[in-house]
């Protein structure tokens, strides 16, 4: 079992061997808000933390002082930490909230590890992590969770407590993280007194860093991220709801005008960065920000990680659900701007992995939400960016990319989705899958099928199955086969519910298409 932070003198004697002087002692808990590790490579992976034995703190330093302090790290191949592999320090300093990101290499690759950190007299919890398997190798079988949209106000995140018990080698976040919108004084379905300074919009970077704190000061979500390595991008709560690029949502806070949402942004971004275990290419420069990479696993999958909020155009015909919009099939229309089409597209023709994962935000698949005769779409989904999945589709046909499974969040439902070259003819060839995980808790308790739902499946042939419970999803995936287990929790409103399965999914490499399992 992994344990949580105690006293250097109750531990072993391993980290203390490397103090190089005495060290200010902290009277509270400085490992409040966890330890995390993230994007694994096969020699290592990136470990976090953040000092903050105040993590609510008004002022957004977590309690700390703004002298620098130094943290100790360990890794070891067992959980007792007898068998050390590799130690080190380093500082965390205020500039960055007092977190620390350790880049840990020269590991072995496709093995399990342990980690802590020592600062001021404590010693943190015990994570585990794993590396990526050998880059040539062909590993058996691959497991990872994915999930999305965890607004705080509207759920417990029970769901992220079985995320933390399941088997798997990875957990994607597609973003919505933490969401910006006010918080009622009783924290909504939460029912806990939420002090003032944590209940308004965020606009600046102590707001965001405070936004940030009272999300990660979740035991589950704790858990969650100290049992698994995560790979993360953001959606658009994490900074306002449906930006894109330097254009804020239409509304009357002072960041419509592009100079002031940028501000904004970049305190966004860099709270973000601050409070997840992200790589140094992933710290933001202000509004220079880059979350697009890819994780290799071997030749059984490589993850290409997508951003489709900070290089897209503006949602076309003043955003919204529009049925008759011609501005959304303009040709050029982009929805991850040139550099990082051309990066996917080069990666996606390059890579000689059995499976090509996209992990990224919002639907690839056509969802028509009038199932009359007529078509309604929403212009935030790439529906609003007609010819970037057009141009999407045509890359992978003509680089003959292997296998291509497309993950995603944002919609707050299960669905699982053909991917066709023309989704309005029912004999177009099917180029890949689609699987939508739904909402840690975003939209409350939910049902299986929702109007909306039913809707959705009478419009669109292509989607096989949706469901508007909350959960997430587990894939398996083997040389032979990807196989999503959509998971469903019957309440979020109160802590404790139990996970199943709802359904299962398969495409098999080589023949692109859904079937139930």
């Amino acid at each position: 079992m992994l344990g949580g932070a105690v006293a250097l003198a109750l531990t072993g004697a391993s980290l203390s061997a490397g103090r190089a002087r005495a060290e200010e002692r902290f009277t509270e808990d400085p490992f409040a808000l966890g330890v995390a590790s993230g994007d694994p490579w096969p020699d290592g992976f990136v470990l976090w933390t953040r000092l903050a034995p105040q993590p609510l703190a008004p002022d957004g330093t977590g309690g700390m002082p703004p002298a620098p302090v130094r943290v100790f790290w360990e890794v070891a191949r067992d959980e007792l930490f007898r068998h050390v592999e590799r130690r080190g320090s380093t500082l965390a300093v205020a500039e960055l909230a007092h977190s620390v990101h350790v880049e840990v290499s020269h590991l072995r690759p496709g093995r399990q590890y342990f980690y802590r950190f020592r600062a001021g007299g404590v010693i943190s919890p015990v994570g585990r992590t794993r590396t990526a398997p050998p880059p040539h190798s062909r590993p058996r079988e691959l497991s990872f969770a994915f999930a999305s949209c965890q607004a705080w106000f509207e759920g417990f995140y029970t769901a992220h407590r079985h995320i933390a018990e399941e088997d798997v080698d990875l957990v994607l976040h597609l973003g919505d993280y933490i969401y910006e919108n006010p918080i009622d004084a009783m924290g909504g379905v939460r029912k806990v007194p939420v002090a003032a300074e944590l209940r308004t919009e965020p606009m600046d970077l102590t707001q965001y860093r405070n936004r940030h704190a009272l999300y990660r000061f979740d035991a589950d979500l704790i858990a969650a991220h100290q049992a698994h390595p995560w790979a993360m991008v953001w959606d658009d709560h994490e900074v306002e709801d449906n930006w894109a690029r330097d254009v804020s949502k239409v509304d009357t806070e002072p960041d419509q005008d592009p100079a002031v949402f940028r501000r904004r942004a970049s305190a966004a971004f860099q709270a973000h960065y601050e409070h997840l275990p992200l790589r140094l290419p992933q710290k933001p420069n202000g509004f220079d920000s880059r979350l697009y990479r890819r994780l290799r696993y071997g030749r059984m999958a490589t993850f290409h990680m997508l951003d489709t909020r900070l290089y897209r155009d503006d949602q076309p015909c003043g955003d919204g659900i529009k049925a008759d919009c011609a501005e959304r099939l303009a040709p050029g229309r982009t929805i991850l701007g040139p550099e990082q089409e051309e990066w996917l597209y080069r990666g996606l023709g390059r890579s000689d992995a059995t499976w090509n994962l996209i992990p990224q935000q919002i639907p690839v698949n056509q969802v028509d939400t009038d199932p009359g005769p007529g078509q309604s779409f929403v212009m935030d989904f790439w529906d609003g960016y007609a010819d970037a999945r057009r141009r999407l589709f045509a890359e992978m046909a003509a680089r003959k990319v292997n296998n291509p499974v497309v993950l995603t969040g944002d919609m707050h439902r299960h669905l699982a989705a053909d991917l066709k070259q023309d989704f309005d003819d029912p004999n177009s060839p099917v180029v890949g899958v689609e699987f939508v995980g739904t909402s840690i808790t975003s939209g409350r308790d939910g049902v299986d099928l929702d109007p909306s739902g039913a809707r959705l499946l009478a419009a669109n042939p292509h989607i096989k199955f949706t469901n508007f419970q909350r959960g997430y999803v587990r894939c398996t995936l083997t040389q032979q086969s990807c196989r999503a287990d959509f998971k469903v929790l019957p309440y979020v409103s109160t802590p404790g519910a139990p996970v199943s399965t709802r359904i299962s999914f398969a495409t098999e490499a080589g023949r692109p298409g859904l079937h139930t399992v």
